[in-house]
């Protein structure tokens, strides 16, 4: 079986989220959503689960973070070109999520953006050709 990552995010408003997510190319899977969860699919073996907060605190005793006041994690995902990265940067600022909230990385062989969500989740999306990675950098021998 192929492993699949689903990540769990809490959303203070479930159908503003589910528009946020469907504008950078995710698509719902209704098999999986309903009135306080929404499964949204990036790929085969990328989902991202959007909870309501209620839902969300099922799962952990834990407080929930403000991701507008701090950051637990960052989200990376890959795309087919530097062109794609500059495009969902823009379909997330165009949906109400704040483009390059951290600097732009461009290192030639690899180069990346990031946004946060609605709800001040952090993602990063990278193009990166990796036959072109210089084999003396530090990241080519990590």
């Amino acid at each position: 079986m192929t492993r699949l990552i689903f990540i769990n995010l809490p959303v203070a408003e479930l159908s503003r989220a589910v528009a946020f997510y469907e504008a950078v190319g995710a698509e719902r899977n209704p098999h999986f959503s309903n009135e306080t969860a929404a499964c949204m699919v990036f790929s085969e073996t990328i989902h991202v689960m959007l909870l309501t907060h209620a839902r969300f605190r099922e799962f952990t005793s834990k407080p929930i973070a403000d991701a507008h006041a701090s950051t637990q994690m960052l989200h990376c995902t890959s795309v087919e070109s530097r062109d794609t990265v500059d495009a969902v940067i823009g379909w997330a600022s165009e949906a109400g999520g704040k483009a390059d909230p951290g600097p732009k990385q461009d290192h030639g062989f690899m180069y990346m953006r990031s946004f946060e969500d609605p709800d001040g989740h952090t993602w990063e999306v990278m193009w990166m050709e990796p036959a072109a990675v210089p084999a003396n950098t530090e990241m080519a021998t990590a």
